[in-house]
């Protein structure tokens, strides 16, 4: 059967799947229009997840059905594109733009070949060790990936992998699943390194619950260095890239940047932007400065000195595309929270938790929090849907109060490579064009995996210990 035969069928067997769950009554006492949008939501995800469509079709066809069907309200459905951490995906990755074509994006590359090149594994592992370095100053992986996504471009093109010549799995794919993968440790491992990290220790004092800065990095701090050590390894097994050993990297590295010569002007103002913007996104945290208008203050500057054009914008298509495909999907995934679908599906799960140990009701809460993060497009809506039912839930069965919060706030961000819209920061990265929707749903599966195992069966006892 030919491959086009096989995705008509595909496509057909899809649409009757969807089209039963439509007509079902809902269960649980769900809202009908919540069924609906389930159905939907469902068929979009699985369409993405067989490679059936595009994510850029699939979430066009799933707001067009959405809106035309009067599940979702046209302005509810179009909110996504006014959402700053949504903008600020486009600016950003178009920032990461011109750190690369200024040349600044390679001459860091460089010095990182230089010293950690003779192998790819050994890049990972620089990659993610840059990420957990700069997390405690950075409050939203967003922006952090806006500053590692132009190195890892760069590192890629130096080591001869690029997109669209069929070497892009030679090193980039690799490089960038594992950076994207870095960031759900990083932002784990610091109370400062995500926004939501906060809200959600906010809302675990409003229960008894008291976490601080030094009190999150000791619970944290074991599990998330283990993971740490593992993810790249893991990646480098199961998505291994075709080059592996690079001994003569680092010398090459060295010919190449005595061959570029001083810094340029463009690099000058690229970098001096760009400290700039780090400088500000770091104080965002502390002070009430909009991230995504710092990336267009820095964007307008570059622009206003030539460093990036007006043809730059004509080359930039993936940044219009991840727009539109993450903002649909955001707005559609806040709908499903907003009808009470997640809610009246937690709660039917923890009514079977009567009677049973407290280990085992932690053990199941903690794997449906990260499940249920599959229809979440944001790690905030997840933590602020969810997180205070279950840890109300956690804390009436028995689970050690401290243990079950640290632990879902860790799983908020432990979960996020899940989908390819489980983190506003993974859309960065998918849109270079290195790694496809369909590898994220594999391989990011298998990195939440792996960081669900470490987190409960080291993190577990860890904190048991350091705080009883």
């Amino acid at each position: 059967m030919k491959q086009s035969t096989l995705r008509i069928f595909t496509l057909l067997a899809l649409v009757i799947f969807a089209y039963i769950l439509w007509i079902m009554p809902p269960p649980l006492e769900i809202d009908p229009k919540a069924w609906k949008l389930f159905a939907i939501f469902s068929a979009t995800i699985l369409s993405i997840l067989l490679n059936i469509l595009p994510i850029i079709a699939a979430s066009i066809i799933a707001l067009a059905v959405s809106v035309l069907s009067g599940v979702v309200e046209s302005a509810k459905a179009y909110a996504g594109f006014s959402e700053s951490f949504i903008l600020l995906i486009v600016a950003a990755f178009l920032v990461s733009h011109a750190v690369h074509k200024s040349g600044l994006g390679k001459r860091l590359s460089l010095h990182m070949i230089k010293r950690f090149g003779k192998s790819t594994l050994g890049l990972g592992y620089s990659v993610i060790l840059t990420d957990l370095l700069i997390a405690p100053a950075f409050p939203s992986n967003t922006a952090r990936s806006g500053v590692l996504y132009p190195l890892v471009y760069g590192l890629a093109h130096d080591c001869g992998s690029k997109v669209g010549d069929g070497t892009h799995q030679k090193v980039g794919s690799y490089l960038m699943m594992t950076s994207m993968a870095g960031l759900t440790v990083s932002s784990a491992l610091w109370l400062t390194a995500m926004a939501v990290n906060p809200v959600g220790a906010k809302i675990a004092e409003t229960m008894g619950v008291h976490i601080t800065f030094s009190s999150w990095l000791a619970a944290s701090i074991v599990p998330t260095l283990i993971a740490f050590m593992a993810i790249p390894w893991l990646l480098h097994r199961i998505y291994p890239p075709q080059l592996t050993s690079t001994p003569d990297a680092p010398a090459n590295a060295q010919k190449m940047l005595d061959i570029m010569g001083p810094i340029s002007r463009n690099e000058w103002i690229t970098a001096g932007v760009f400290l700039g913007m780090l400088v500000l996104w770091s104080l965002s945290g502390f002070f009430p400065i909009d991230k995504a208008a710092v990336a267009f203050g820095g964007l307008g500057i570059l622009i206003a000195t030539r460093v990036f054009t007006v043809e730059d914008f004509q080359s930039q298509g993936e940044a219009l595309s991840t727009l539109i495909w993450f903002a649909i999907l955001f707005a559609l995934s806040t709908q499903l929270a907003e009808m009470g679908f997640m809610s009246a599906v937690a709660n039917h799960f923890t009514s079977y938790l009567s009677g049973m140990s407290w280990m085992t009701v932690y053990t199941l809460l903690i794997a449906l929090y990260v499940l249920i993060h599959y229809f979440f497009v944001s790690q905030s809506a997840h933590l602020l849907a969810l997180f205070g039912l279950f840890l109300s839930i956690g804390i009436n069965a028995g689970v050690p109060s401290e243990l079950m919060a640290l632990m879902l706030l860790f799983a908020t961000n432990f979960n996020a490579i899940i989908t390819p819209q489980g983190s506003s920061a993974n859309a960065i990265y998918l849109s270079s064009g290195y790694i496809t929707a369909r590898e994220i749903y594999v391989y990011g599966g298998a990195i939440t995996l792996l960081n669900l195992l470490i987190y409960m069966l080291i993190g577990t006892p860890w904190i048991l210990a350091i705080t009883h």
